[in-house]
């Protein structure tokens, strides 16, 4: 039986291996623990304090022998429901924090994500937009340890109906979605044109809300996002300058 999922719970690795180990056992010595689990019989004794405080163990004192049992399961029931009711308040909350979050940011403010699941976070705020402006060479997506999840993402996207307008590096276009297939995009959503040939960029640039994201794929992805409605304006120029709608 594997009992990981209780980590959710607060419990350690030691905590969860001795929990099991009385479960298993039934009435158990501290002998009995420590021969189950390995663990050195001083650090057995905190964690047993530890599950006693947690209520998840329970022990008895007969003729000078203590021994250790676990409480009814209902009690993980218990702690689960506690921990369902208290992310619940917390999802309450978010509108507030959402608020005092607007409320304090800068006029231009500025934000690195390093590594993929920074921009995996990064890209689950995209869609909570309408439509998202990309600029460069977007195709690099394809050639990282993201690609399975840009495929997901996309679906995701166009799940939630969610617009994008997509400005790439000459030459260069998303895999399943071929340049000249009109079909395909306007089922997913999607609007593609190419740059002039002498403008090819490492980088990606993503327009989204006041947001622009500068966005470097690699094995650790990495981008550089501003928030300021007049760089908006700038990049969204430059867009338009370039764009030509195919559809």
């Amino acid at each position: 039986m594997d009992l990981e999922e209780l980590k959710e719970l607060g419990l350690s690795d030691g905590q969860i291996a001795v929990y099991q180990a009385v479960l298993e056992l039934g009435i158990s010595s501290l002998g009995k623990i420590q021969e189950k689990t390995g663990i050195e019989r001083r650090n057995i004794y905190d964690i047993l304090n530890k599950l006693i405080e947690k209520g998840l163990i329970t022990y008895t004192v007969e003729k000078g022998i203590k021994t250790y049992q676990c409480t009814h399961p209902n009690k993980i029931l218990e702690e689960i429901k506690k921990k369902e009711l208290s992310l619940k308040k917390l999802e309450n909350q978010i509108p507030k924090i959402k608020d005092l979050f607007n409320l304090s940011k800068p006029e231009i403010r500025a934000e690195v994500f390093r590594g993929n699941e920074a921009l995996k976070a990064l890209m689950d705020e995209m869609l909570e937009y309408k439509e998202t402006y990309w600029i460069g060479g977007n195709s690099g997506v394809e050639t990282i340890p993201l690609k399975n999840w840009f495929g997901h993402w996309m679906k995701r996207r166009v799940e939630k109906k969610r617009m994008l307008y997509d400005l790439v590096d000459h030459g260069t276009f998303l895999e399943g979605l071929e340049p000249h297939d009109i079909k395909t995009h306007k089922k997913n959503l999607y609007k593609y044109c190419q740059l002039p040939k002498d403008l090819r960029s490492p980088l990606i640039m993503v327009v989204f809300g006041n947001k622009v994201a500068q966005i470097l794929w690699s094995k650790q992805s990495f981008a550089f996002v501003l928030e300021s409605e007049e760089i908006r304006e700038s990049f969204m120029k430059y867009f338009h300058y370039f764009w030509k709608d195919p559809w």
